[in-house]
């Protein structure tokens, strides 16, 4: 084994965490046996540091000017997650994220000195291969994080394409949540070792979790959706649909209804994309409605309720959607509202029961935070230290009144107390932060 970049424990001292799970040291012990991994885990249980903490022992330091590890994701938001995890780690060489959604040019740049690890969406990947942009004949270890969503989402030529450009790949680690997916025969996959470590924890037999049907006397269930949520007050809730169009309807109708909401879908721009997130993260917004597209890949803590608006197309879809609550020994619910004409699928009647709302409601509070937008971010060398020191200094801020804070390649948003915010944008509307005039206001 060549000399490491960095070893476990400082991995671990970065991270903040004090040990490993059973599945992470199982996952690394097997890489060092086997080329070929299959990993089967449930989502929230720490997958990521699974694949990355081999990866990153795998890296030759000697060829730290070559692209070595590649991790291949079916999201953007699943892309920028990992290298967040990698940038926390501080492995010691360069990290490329390529996806789409913003200018390739960006991408173009970063890959003229060849990063050591790239992680990339399969389309922009194979854009990139296309354009010659990438070197791929020192590529050894090749990571499908999610690779069943990839298979849902239909990327089957570029895959193809893909892995006709990797020669030398050595180590192939597939990671799901799923079980029941069949690799494609394109992958290479002849014996996979597999590691299987999903668990219940997605039905209603584990106690983490409970799932309730909820009945609506109209087709139209946006009623019984309105009353569900003031029946849960300000709980941190995502609604899922299961189109786009429906989204943005279900977005508008709750906002005509006085429910502040929030609304995400792979047809957004990332900008917009992005400050939907950081709202729901946040606390800006309780409510996050959304396709399948939220079901898989983020982060998001304390998510204390899933509301299914729309029946699940599959026992997968319900299973992922659920994974948003009850994670990391957090407690949550699952709300499934049935229209009059709907037919219940069975893995959705065996594992909840039917519970009636309070016919006494009202409005939930509105959140007490806002999201103030600074066009700066980590490309501009300002990061999290930086922002705070200059709302607390410029825009005459307490430290309670600053919440969190995501900073982004160009850009960066933060939470602020929403009785502060109109305060603060007129205090620091002609300052400078590290010495730069750039853009702050409400996030749109």
């Amino acid at each position: 084994m060549n000399q490491t970049l960095i070893d476990t424990p400082s991995i671990l001292h970065h991270l903040k965490i004090k040990s490993l799970n059973e599945m992470q040291i199982k996952a690394n012990d097997t890489v060092q046996l086997h080329s070929e991994i299959l990993l089967l885990s449930d989502t929230g249980s720490g997958k990521t540091l699974a694949f990355l903490l081999p990866l990153i022992q795998s890296i030759d330091i000697n060829r730290l000017h070559q692209t070595q590890g590649l991790i291949l994701v079916p999201s953007r938001e699943l892309a920028l997650q990992i290298e967040s995890v990698l940038k926390q780690i501080q492995p010691g060489c360069k990290i490329t994220c390529c996806y789409g959604g913003h200018k390739r040019e960006i991408e173009e740049n970063n890959l003229i000195q060849a990063p050591t690890i790239i992680i990339a969406t399969a389309g922009r990947m194979a854009d990139h291969l296309r354009r010659g942009n990438i070197n791929t004949n020192s590529i050894s270890f090749l990571v499908l994080d999610e690779f069943d969503k990839i298979l849902e989402l239909d990327f089957q030529e570029e895959m193809q394409y893909i892995f006709s450009q990797l020669p030398s790949v050595k180590i192939k680690m597939l990671t799901s949540a799923t079980q029941a997916i069949e690799i494609p025969e394109y992958v290479g996959i002849k014996n996979a070792h597999i590691l299987n470590f999903l668990t219940e924890a997605n039905t209603s037999d584990s106690v983490k979790l409970s799932i309730k049907r909820i009945r609506s006397e109209n087709t139209d269930k946006i009623d019984a959706l309105f009353i569900l949520l003031c029946n849960l007050k300000d709980t941190s809730s995502i609604i899922f649909c299961n189109h786009r169009d429906a989204v943005e309807r279900t977005h508008q109708l709750l906002t005509e209804k006085g429910i502040l909401n929030v609304f995400y879908h792979g047809g957004m721009e990332q900008y917009e994309r992005e400050t939907a997130l950081c709202k729901f993260k946040n606390g800006s917004s309780n409510i996050l409605v959304t396709t399948d597209l939220a079901s898989r890949g983020l982060d998001i803590a304390n998510v204390r309720s899933v509301i299914h608006y729309h029946l699940p197309h599959t026992e997968d879809a319900f299973t992922h959607r659920n994974g948003r609550t009850a994670r990391m020994d957090a407690t949550g619910s699952v709300f499934v509202i049935i229209g009059p004409d709907e037919e219940v699928p069975e893995y959705i009647l065996n594992h909840s029961e039917i519970t009636e709302l309070s016919a006494k409601y009202e409005l939930p509070e509105k959140p007490k935070w806002s999201t103030l937008f600074i066009a700066a971010g980590k490309k501009d060398k300002i990061n999290k230290i930086d922002i705070v020191g200059f709302l607390s200094q410029k825009g005459k801020l307490k430290k309670d009144e600053i919440g969190l804070i995501d900073v982004k390649d160009f850009s960066a948003f933060v939470a602020i107390r929403k009785s502060k915010i109109g305060m603060v944008i007129e205090a620091v509307k002609n300052e400078k932060i590290k010495n730069k005039k750039v853009k702050i206001a409400i996030a749109k």
